[in-house]
């Protein structure tokens, strides 16, 4: 394919280079260098801040194909994790200036402070497309103010990589050592408030946790102590939980899944309810049995429908995944609970004679904005009953 002319400015300072051999120009903005990843595309309107800290986003490059980006400025309320994971992104025009009362800095800062490329005057339309017809490109993003680029080495650098597939990012996104947490969802006017009084124990086994997710299992009632990806079953029980968190994360299920479907079956053995959100979903269904597979260009947006098989209700709900639950592998005894209408794929399990349940998009990113809260009362609720017993 041939190369696209710049668009944003006549010297182009940023190129994006393609393992196929296809060169985009544009201008760039934030840190400078060369960064080598897959790359996919974000249909949300919003959040571009909590996409680019999303742990999820390890190893992905993100076209977003709203062109309003950085008009919301930054702040550090709305950072998923303490610095931006994305390892850059791709827009159609150059970032706005903030105009947001919550805003404490501008975007194109934020990502030079953080290490992070970005290239603007893009045809994101076209880069999309390209994508959903022939799945995650990898490729190499590249910034340099004075528009030198060795394209024949940025596009071997985007060959050589070797892609998602078999990568365990988890390791690379979870915490280093345990902590708790009390913090609650944002409500107005007092914005993130502490949690107070006893709790449901539950220990959340972070992956790549989302902050959010956190916040929004305290605000169910827990009293959440977060564990790193690799700790085993016997280090989950030895806090005597009342139930058990499967966080979000990178990566390839089936590579993280060698560490970490070994703790989860111990954890399943000890009878206490488990959720699981995203790759905690993923990494869920392995134990149980089931089988993962890689997907042509992956879920990334806020807009996606999903039914809810049981109840006949359609969710609205946020989601980044580029891997699935092949749900012709589910065992017998676990039920598929919530499908995708946009192409039918899973969405949620559980287990017929457990409380036990998962789903694969983000009930904390709130995209309905709430259509999927319950999920969290549902895991407390659980955990009560169990408690009652």
């Amino acid at each position: 394919m041939p190369a696209s002319q710049p668009q944003s400015a006549p010297h182009p300072t940023a190129c994006l280079a393609l393992a196929d051999g296809t060169i985009f120009y544009g201008k760039g903005f934030g840190a400078t260098g060369v960064t080598v990843a897959e790359l996919c595309f974000n249909t949300a309107m919003t959040g571009y801040q909590e996409i680019m800290t999303d742990p999820s986003y390890a190893g992905q490059v993100v076209t977003f194909t709203f062109p309003h980006i950085g008009n919301t400025g930054v702040n550090e309320e709305d950072d998923e994790t303490a610095n931006p994971v994305a390892d850059g992104m791709v827009v159609k025009w150059d970032p706005t200036e903030p105009s947001n009362w919550r805003a404490a800095g501008d975007l194109v800062d934020w990502l030079r402070r953080k290490g992070r490329i970005g290239i603007g005057g893009i045809d994101t339309r076209r880069l999309t497309r390209a994508i959903r017809q022939q799945g995650a490109p990898h490729v190499a993003l590249a910034h340099d103010p004075d528009g030198n680029f060795d394209l024949e080495a940025l596009v071997a650098k985007a060959r050589g990589w070797k892609g998602l597939v078999g990568l365990d990012l988890a390791k690379d996104v979870t915490c280093a050592q345990s902590y708790r947490w009390d913090e609650m969802r944002w409500a107005w006017p007092d914005g993130y408030k502490k949690r107070e009084g006893e709790g449901l124990k539950v220990v959340a086994i972070d992956y790549g946790a989302k902050r959010n997710i956190l916040r929004c299992l305290a605000s169910a009632g827990c009293d959440v102590t977060v564990l790193p990806a690799t700790a085993t079953a016997e280090d989950v029980l030895a806090l005597n939980p009342e139930g058990v968190f499967l966080s979000n994360g990178p990566g390839d299920p089936a590579a993280t899944g060698e560490y970490a479907v070994p703790a989860i079956k111990g954890v399943l053995a000890a009878d206490i309810p488990v959720f699981g959100i995203c790759l905690g979903h993923q990494m869920l269904a392995l134990a149980l049995g089931a089988r993962t597979v890689k997907m042509n260009h992956g879920h990334h947006g806020a807009n996606h429908p999903v039914k809810d098989q049981e109840t006949g209700k359609v969710e609205i709900t946020s989601m980044n995944h580029g891997f699935t639950v092949d749900s012709q592998t589910l065992p017998e005894g676990v039920m598929e609970t919530h499908v995708s209408l946009f192409d039918g794929s899973n969405c949620g399990i559980r287990m017929a004679d457990k409380p036990v349940f998962s789903v694969q998009y983000h009930p904390e990113a709130s995209p309905g904005p709430q259509d999927s809260y319950y999920l969290f009362d549902r895991f407390a609720e659980a955990m009560r009953a169990r408690r009652a017993g």
